[in-house]
């Protein structure tokens, strides 16, 4: 390759340096302030802690979160150089990452938390606490405590409170480090798609202008096509060749420009010679080359922006200059640009020597020869008649050695090639090899003549390798490393094909985990994983289906029994069923968890993928309504209570990944100084919020037909809080914009009131509407009360220390028992209905309702009774000091819009 001058050294590669990175902590900081600041806010406000965020280097990245005030009493006891001091001890110490100091103040606490990203310091965060039960020596400290602030803490909230949020912390440094480094690898493949993209253009247009080395055509339309292949694979915008005479004055031979762009010369003889021509080197000019003035000013006349000169050197002598041009935009040669303006001249300069040796055969053939041996791809020559091998490159030689000595050329590279074919590529795999390659070849008349087949071998294994790997990570599971549900569905249509046509039978095993839930929530997700990682081991060894397992998603599974092995069918589940015998070792103890399987045959049961999948799930579901454990095949017989199951279940979890959007908050009037009748002015004190389900695709469900199902798959929770978030709302509207004071009671499922976290929601829900805590009514069935005595009753306790009121719903249905309704916290207690349906002519009804009245009094408990349908039952009721009426007598569950037209702004 000739010398290349002026501005080599700018054509390198530039890539960030590893100081310009920081921490995935600092980075999410600095991204935005304003979110990070708010983020600590809110925690501060849901902890009752003061704090702030420095970053690596102790500058502040929030401002002190808390009430301004008291920020700026606190500031007098933790100065800026207390949080230095402290910062310092936890940033630089490589045993200690937390920290806590007391203050002046006996019971203010100063503490601080370094998150690290495994290598460096991300962050520190510096948090203080007011204790609301601090122990200490009074004559030890100068100042008394603080109260009264806003933000007080317990010392035992304090240190969970740290932990917590160091916790977290590194939760989110770890999912952010996480996608850093996924995003490098999401780059560097593109890149690398990028690069073999561009390696392939590269050789294909190589071999293009190779192949002009036979053309018959004049020298300079052989010139224009080497010039138009070339500016047309590296986008430039004009090229030309030129031959110097006297010196000073050039005749230009040849010139191309891309369409829509002028030609440089409009006069193509005697022109004058540019500065950059005449060298034996090539001269690269790139857009940011330094020159002198009268260079500058020669190639700005020309509109030339870049360049590359190079001369084509014949016998010895520069003979031609060929020149290629940027005029249209600023650009920098790389070295690869110049090496492959390089090599396209050497064949130039060959397919010239070439014409001027036409009587000296062996002179031509060595000019070939010599120029082949430095293509960068393996080429070979036959002779299309004989199938005598004339040629082979040295790369060829090199890498089919073993192929040439088996005369397996054209078994190997030309049995694809069609019969009447000039010329063309396609793929070969090398399964003795394991590689790949792409094959160009094209017909053309070798240097005696005589017609050949040019074939040239480029090695594309890596780039099918990449193309591999990414439909490996497309089709295949993360955690199990089994196939996906996109697999399953594209390999089960191949299968269903496969029987159709051939006459053979296959399954597919729709499989299901009884009770997963119980593992992962008693022993932590972690050993759910494994749980889920040992199970897709043990059936993917099992023979006939080790291709065939799939992971759907969750702790379901399928199947396929290919028609190849569908003999071994009956072999199959046993051995699924013995895998499942056995129990699995999880945190240092043994456990077992069986399953539930639909079994569906294809194309017994149908050829449709969907349709096969839905019946397979309609026959799992009949195996877990029949007990668990168990397998089940599809029929037509299936109850069709199984398939509309299904439905719910698939529409409740897409209604709820909406966020609850189709579930609908009705309101039923809860009425006072009821006495005077229907028609007459009732005292409409509040209402009951009712959920309803308007499904998009089902239609408008009762609470009879979802809640149980939403209680089962743990679905209940998402939708409670929905209607409890709505009925705040609704309350905190009505009292401010309406007429009167209106309390709002909401339902508590047995599963809700479970929940950990029961009270900071109910809080949550009170203080982001403003609303007066007694203005909530929190509603409970006996059957809660009941059964979960124990575990309820300082649940109830704390919410009540909100300020919320609690009723025992549903009264009188026979789970009570007075010991234990006198023993839990009820402000009211709602006879259910059907005790007092007869209430009218029933003595019975009556004296139960009486004596309830009787015992709500004495616990300090009001009555409602609900149900009330007639006149004749709300005149039964006179006199026997219920505070509340629910019913039909006064109005059905309405939606928001009809309840606040009728009752709250009428």
């Amino acid at each position: 390759m000739p010398d290349i001058i002026n501005n080599a050294e700018k054509m390198q590669m530039t890539t960030g340096s590893a100081s310009e990175q920081s921490g995935a902590l600092g980075n999410i900081a600095l991204k935005n302030k304003e979110e990070m600041q708010s983020w600590q806010d809110r925690f501060c406000e849901m902890a009752g802690v003061y704090s702030l965020c420095l970053d690596a280097n102790g500058v502040p990245i929030t401002e002190f979160s808390g009430n301004a005030h008291e920020i700026e009493i606190i500031k007098k006891y933790v100065t800026p150089i207390r949080i230095h001091n402290i910062y310092k001890r936890v940033s630089e110490s490589e045993l200690e990452d937390q920290a806590v100091e007391i203050t002046e103040i006996p019971n203010l606490r100063l503490a601080a938390i370094a998150v690290s990203d495994g290598t460096q310091i991300a962050a520190v965060w510096i948090v203080c606490g007011i204790f609301t039960d601090a122990r200490y020596d009074s004559s030890f400290f100068h100042f008394p405590p603080i109260d009264n602030f806003q933000y007080l803490i317990s010392e035992d909230k304090f240190y969970k409170t740290l932990d917590l949020l160091r916790e977290t912390l590194n939760v989110l440094i770890k999912v952010e480090t996480s996608r850093s480094k996924a995003i490098a690898k999401s780059e560097a493949s593109k890149l690398q798609e990028i690069e073999m993209t561009t390696s392939f253009h590269r050789a294909e247009t190589m071999t293009e202008i190779v192949s002009l080395l036979d053309s018959d055509e004049p020298i300079e339309e052989i010139m224009v096509e080497v010039l138009s292949k070339l500016c047309t694979y590296l986008q430039i915008s004009n090229a030309f060749t030129c031959r110097i005479h006297h010196n000073t004055l050039m005749d230009i031979v040849v010139q191309w420009a891309l369409p829509g762009v002028g030609k440089l010369y409009s006069e193509t003889t005697d022109q004058e010679v540019c500065w950059f021509m005449g060298n034996q080197k090539a001269v690269v000019i790139s857009s940011d080359t330094q020159m002198n003035a009268g260079e500058r000013e020669q190639i700005e006349n020309l509109g030339i922006r870049a360049l590359v000169s190079m001369p084509v050197i014949i016998n010895g002598s520069a003979m031609f200059y060929a020149c290629f041009t940027e005029n249209r935009e600023a650009r920098i040669w790389s070295i690869d640009d110049i090496k492959f303006i390089n090599d396209a001249i050497r064949i130039m300069q060959s397919i010239i020597t070439k014409r001027l040796q036409t009587n000296s055969l062996a002179s031509s053939f060595a000019s070939l020869e010599a120029v082949l041996d430095n293509v960068g791809s393996s080429i070979y020559v036959r002779d299309t008649g004989t199938g005598v091998l004339l040629f082979a490159n040295r790369s060829f030689k090199k890498n089919f050695s073993k192929e040439l000595t088996e005369n397996k050329l054209a078994e190997l590279f030309e049995n694809n090639i069609p019969s009447r074919s000039y010329s063309g590529n396609y793929e070969v795999h090398h399964k003795d090899r394991e590689k790949w390659y792409d094959v160009y070849y094209t017909r053309i008349k070798w240097v005696d003549g005589r017609p050949v087949s040019l074939c040239a071998i480029y090695d594309v294994t890596e780039k099918k390798l990449y193309q591999k790997r990414i439909e490996q990570q497309a089709y295949t599971d993360f955690l199990t490393g089994l196939f996906n549900r996109m697999c399953c569905e594209k390999d089960l249509a191949r299968y269903v094909d496969e029987s159709t046509q051939n006459g053979g039978h296959g399954a597919l095993m729709y499989l299901d985990l009884d009770d997963f839930k119980h593992i992962n929530d008693s022993l932590g997700h972690q050993y759910g994983d494994v749980l889920l990682q040992d199970i897709s081991k043990a059936i993917s060894r099992i023979e006939g289906i080790q291709g065939s397992c799939y992971r759907m998603g969750g702790d379901e599974f399928v199947i396929i029994v290919p028609p190849e092995s569908y003999y071994r069918m009956n072999k199959i589940l046993e051995e699924i069923k013995d895998a499942f015998a056995t129990p699995w070792y999880l945190k240092d103890s043994d456990y077992y968890c069986t399953m539930s399987m639909g079994v569906v045959r294809f194309p017994d049961h149908g050829d449709n993928v969907s349709e096969l999948i839905r019946k397979s799930d309609v026959a799992m579901y009949e195996a877990k309504k029949s007990g668990k454990n168990r397998i089940a095949e599809y029929s037509d017989n299936i109850d069709s209570s199984s398939i509309h199951r299904l439905d719910l279940e698939k529409n409740m979890y897409d209604a709820i990944g909406k966020h609850c959007d189709e579930f609908e908050v009705f309101f039923q009037p809860i009425v006072s100084d009821f006495h005077s009748g229907r028609g007459k002015k009732v005292r409409h004190i509040g209402a009951e919020a009712l959920v309803r389900w308007n499904s998009n695709a089902l239609g408008f469900l009762n609470p009879d037909e979802f809640v149980p199902l939403a209680e089962y798959l743990g679905l209940i929770n998402p939708i409670g809080n929905h209607v409890l978030r709505k009925a705040c709302e609704c309350c905190r509207a009505w009292n401010e914009e309406g007429k009167g004071e209106f309390v709002v009671g909401v339902n508590l499922s047995v599963v809700q009131i479970m929940q950990t976290d029961i009270v900071d929601i109910i809080k949550s829900c009170i203080e982001e509407n403003h609303i007066k805590p007694s203005n909530l009514v929190l509603e409970l069935t006996e059957r809660l009360a009941i059964n979960d005595l124990a575990r309820t009753k300082q649940t109830l306790l704390d919410i009540k220390a909100l300020g919320v009121r609690l009723a025992l719903d549903d009264f009188g249905t026979g789970y009570s028992a007075l010991s234990s309704i006198r023993a839990l916290p009820f402000d009211i207690i709602k006879i259910d209905k059907d005790f007092v349906k007869d209430i009218s002519e029933d003595e019975y009804s009556q004296a139960f309702v009486r004596s309830i009245v009787d015992m709500g009094k004495t616990i300090g408990a009001e009555v409602c009774v609900e149900g009330i349908e007639t006149k004749e039952q709300l005149d039964a009721l006179k006199g026997m000091g219920v505070k509340y009426i629910q019913g039909y007598y006064f109005d059905k569950p309405v939606r928001r819009a009809a309840f606040e037209e009728k009752y709250v702004y009428k």
